[in-house]
């Protein structure tokens, strides 16, 4: 039986699954509630106090959970998120559901007061392997302005030690804005004081209450990718919504590194010296994206790409969301290297980068087309150059 554990490429750089995307997924987000007690300034599912009569019940998400199960060995991992899935009184018997049906199961709880030990416990105690809670600054003063509910710096932080306390393994998510770009060199010193098992860098997509203002421009993505391949080194840690980052770690670097990168290096040797950075084992990234070995579940049930992506591509009370994955145009398309329209179309890269499709979609209206978060010419003959600092 294939083992759904990820191989490295030749070249050691990325990994790859060891089986088909096209068949079955590898990474299933479900978005059990939008309800949640903070109000976040980026918040892709624009997420409301009360929760809405029209969630999946217990019973259509087992449903989903016996069809994901039914696929066997490799059977996907499960992330259950929001909202705040701690707002859905029956999580732990969902967990319940899931981990005894064979699925890795993760909670991505919100930072609130309601991420207790004995809750974080309890999930434990159902079969939930880890959690995942979201810091965008070092800072209660400037996480909460982003968060925008006082407090939630510091209910974030003993979410994570009670995180710990349980036996769950930690992942830590920050969403690099215009606004808390700059937050990166101290979040990277924090992270690593947390002891995470990942650090997972958001790039923000202009979706649900984030604005066009909110994004980074090519050129600032490419600057904050290059300082993350650094930072790799003392920090395990992938991106989300910046497949570019497979590119960067694979490619020697043929461009001098620009302003924001610079800014953000010398800052990390004040807020971090050298001498205090322990080293970790680098993890290669992994070539999976939008609707290419992961999807998404909307808490009505609609399946797509992913949750910055909000094209629906079918609905599980309709049809079962392995069906829906392998079968939908809409997947197939996102699957496809060849569609790709532009650079994205062209690139040395598309097999294992593909761009984001959720930036594509969000900025021009096209989940196909070239991804402009992305500055990266493609090479000819076999020398490929980046025009990054032609960008600034």
């Amino acid at each position: 039986m294939p083992s759904s554990a990820p191989t490295p490429t030749a070249d050691g750089n990325i990994r790859r699954l060891r089986f088909d995307v096209s068949a079955r997924p590898f990474l299933v987000l479900l978005e059990l509630t939008r309800a949640c007690d903070l109000a976040c300034r980026h918040c892709r599912a624009e997420a409301i106090p009360e929760r809405e009569a029209d969630e999946l019940t217990t019973s259509e998400v087992a449903a989903v959970l016996d069809d994901l199960a039914a696929l066997g060995p490799p059977r996907p991992r499960l992330v259950l998120t929001g909202g705040d899935p701690l707002r859905r009184p029956d999580l732990d018997q969902l967990v319940w559901h899931a981990s005894g049906a064979g699925l890795s199961v993760a909670v991505s709880p919100a930072g609130t007061p309601r991420a207790t030990p004995d809750r974080l416990g309890a999930l434990r105690a159902a079969g939930a392997g880890a959690v995942s809670f979201s810091l965008d600054a070092a800072s209660a003063p400037a996480h909460d302005a982003f968060r925008r509910v006082d407090g939630s710096f510091h209910w974030t932080l003993a979410g994570c030690e009670a995180a710990h306390a349980a036996g769950l393994r930690l992942q830590v998510n920050s969403t690099v804005t215009a606004a808390t770009i700059n937050e990166l060199p101290a979040l990277a010193r924090l992270v690593s004081e947390l002891h995470v098992g990942m650090w997972s860098v958001f790039f923000v997509v202009p979706v649900g209450r984030a604005g066009a203002d909110q994004a980074l421009s090519a050129a600032q993505t490419e600057d904050v990718l290059r300082f993350l391949q650094a930072v790799a080194d003392w920090v395990p840690l992938k991106t989300t919504e910046a497949p570019a980052f497979r590119r960067v770690v694979s490619q020697p670097a043929t461009s001098r590194p620009g302003p924001l990168y610079r800014a953000l290096t010398r800052r990390l040797d004040e807020v971090w010296p050298v001498a205090a950075r322990p080293s970790v084992r680098r993890r290669a990234p992994l070539a999976v994206g939008d609707g290419r070995g992961v999807v998404f579940v909307s808490r009505r049930g609609d399946v797509q790409p992913s949750g910055f992506l909000p094209l629906v591509a079918g609905n599980v009370r309709e049809a079962p969301l392995t069906t829906i994955y392998a079968t939908a145009p809409l997947l197939r398309a996102l699957r496809d290297g060849a569609a790709r329209d532009g650079r994205c179309g062209r690139c040395e890269y598309t097999d294992t980068c593909g761009g984001s499709r959720a930036q594509a979609f969000a900025r021009t209206g096209d989940p196909l087309a070239a991804d402009p978060s992305c500055p990266y010419e493609p090479g000819a003959g076999g020398s490929p150059l980046h025009a990054a600092a032609a960008l600034r």
